[in-house]
């Protein structure tokens, strides 16, 4: 962490203050009309100024000094276009803070280790949302400032570098749009013995998200149907395929095995996420292919809501991305759901 020495603050007679920055509020009375501020703590003064703080009886006023200092609404103007990626608006600076907003319906990304890295150059502060989550358009998802009213022009340069060395520290990924085929898996939905719930739910989650069905196949649980069904979308143009049905431990569920058959690497089977444990993700070749376990039919929020945004937004997801889930894995549940606004998968 690094320390800089800061100009001491100065009582000067108002027509020497000019282009210094005020370091309290200056009331105005008008007896039995108004009273309030007439310039605010942080006011940069100009020459137009003196007369007005001089007609309230102010000759000498508490100020800092800019020489090779900034401003603090400069300085988190500065901070926040050398962080700021793609697809994210910023503020005017407001009492010192720039505040950021989603542009798009999207996954918010955070560089972590360079957000740490920023927030240790001193008296700068930059707080966000956490990484890796969706966000709608016009969402705040972070803001900075620094703490004093003025700061060294070393420390902003200082700041400015960090976020070049990591840059973007943030960001909002677009969903893309992508056409998924479905496998339906199970005896008792091909054979019409129970109707399907677990497909509209899946396509319902997609639609959200800006993806859509392009193609449904219903198989019974055999290993050479579902290799088929499989091959079958992926050569009408499927760009993603989700196994529904429910993926279990039971011998009759064949669909790792097809997912492999069909010339799939999985990528795990089985996830530290509750509810979810029983997720399946793999590739062929560079197309997604998840198998979904029962309770994303049944809960609002699971490993879907975890795994699939960070997949359409351009990501490849790794087995040790997976690993890292069990921090946060654990779904309370709520009577009153607010995910994503909530520790699940943070």
């Amino acid at each position: 962490m690094k320390y800089y020495e800061k100009d001491k603050v100065e009582a000067l007679p108002v027509r020497d203050a000019v282009g210094k920055v005020l370091l309290h509020d200056i009331t105005r009375i008008v007896p039995d009309l108004f009273k309030g501020p007439l310039f605010k703590k942080g006011h940069i003064i100009t020459e137009a100024d003196v007369d007005a703080l001089l007609d309230v009886g102010k000759e000498h006023i508490y100020v800092s000094g800019l020489k090779n200092e900034v401003h603090e609404n400069e300085a988190a103007q500065r901070i926040a276009k050398a962080s700021l990626g793609s697809n994210i608006d910023i503020s005017a600076p407001e009492e010192g803070k720039v505040g950021f907003s989603s542009r798009i319906h999207g996954l918010l990304k955070i560089n972590v280790e360079g957000l740490e890295k920023l927030n240790s150059v001193q008296d700068v502060a930059f707080a966000s949302l956490h990484t890796s989550r969706s966000v709608n358009a016009g969402q705040e998802i972070a803001g900075t400032r620094v703490i004093p009213l003025t700061v060294p022009e070393k420390l902003v340069a200082d700041a400015e570098k960090v976020c070049e060395q990591y840059f973007p520290i943030i960001e909002v990924k677009p969903f893309a749009a992508l056409d998924v085929g479905m496998v339906v898996t199970g005896s008792e939905v091909f054979h019409e013995r129970i109707r399907d719930k677990f497909g509209p739910v899946v396509e319902k989650k997609f639609n959200e998200l800006g993806s859509r069905i392009m193609g449904k196949r219903v198989v019974p649980d055999d290993l050479e149907m579902t290799v088929s069904a499989i091959r079958d979308l992926i050569a009408d143009g499927a760009r993603m395929i989700a196994l529904t049905g429910g993926m279990s431990v039971d011998p009759d569920d064949l669909t790792p095995a097809a997912v492999r058959a069909a010339g799939g690497k999985i990528i795990t089977y089985g996830v530290p996420v509750l509810p979810g444990a029983m997720f399946m993700l793999a590739y062929i070749n560079d197309i997604p292919v998840i198998g979904l376990p029962g309770c994303v039919m049944y809960h609002r929020t699971s490993i879907f809501d975890l795994v699939v945004p960070r997949v359409l937004a351009g990501e490849t997801v790794e087995k040790n991305d997976i690993v890292k889930m069990g921090h946060g894995g654990l779904c309370s549940n709520c009577t009153d759901c607010r995910y994503p606004d909530c520790g699940f998968g943070k």
